[in-house]
C-alpha cells in the first residue's frame, strides 16, 4: 500500500511539474518581445564600448535609455531594418576629415526577430550629423 502511495504521489508531482513547465512556455503578453541592448564604441571592432543602453519596446517603453519612448518609437519606423536610421543625414552639417571611428551597434530581439546590426561611422560627427538627431543612439 505504501508503495503504491508513493507511486501516485510521485506521479501527482510529475503531472504537475509538467502542468507548470507547459504554463511557463506560454507568452506572458500579447506583444511580441522588443528588447535590445544599443552601444557606442570607439573604434571599428565596437571592443571599447564607451556608453551602452538597453531599450524595451513592448509593451512599454522602458530601460536604461534616458528616452524610450522616443528611441521605441524611432526604432519602429525602420520596421526592424536599423539601416533606416541612416536614411535622413544632415546636408547642412560639415564635418572634419579625420579619422576616429565611432561604431554603433544594436543586439537584441525586435518584434520577436533576433537582431545583430553595426554601423561604423568615420568620426563622432559625421555620426552625428548621419543620425541626425534620432533618439535611438542619443544616450
Amino acid at each position: 500500500m505504501r508503495h503504491r502511495i508513493a507511486t501516485v504521489s510521485a506521479a501527482v508531482l510529475l503531472t504537475l511539474a509538467g502542468a507548470t513547465g507547459i504554463a511557463q512556455a506560454q507568452p506572458a503578453s500579447l506583444y511580441a518581445p522588443s528588447a535590445v541592448v544599443l552601444t557606442v564604441a570607439q573604434g571599428e571592432d565596437a571592443d571599447t564600448v564607451e556608453r551602452a543602453s538597453t531599450l524595451s519596446c513592448a509593451p512599454t517603453a522602458q530601460g536604461t535609455h534616458p528616452d524610450p519612448k522616443a528611441a521605441c518609437t524611432a526604432l519602429a519606423a525602420t520596421a526592424g531594418s536599423l539601416d533606416a536610421l541612416l536614411a535622413a543625414p544632415d546636408p547642412n552639417r560639415a564635418c572634419p576629415m579625420h579619422y576616429a571611428p565611432v561604431t554603433v551597434t544594436a543586439e537584441g530581439v525586435w518584434e520577436g526577430s533576433r537582431i545583430s546590426w553595426k554601423h561604423t561611422f568615420s568620426n563622432a560627427c559625421t555620426m552625428s550629423a548621419t543620425l541626425n538627431g534620432n533618439a535611438v543612439f542619443a544616450f
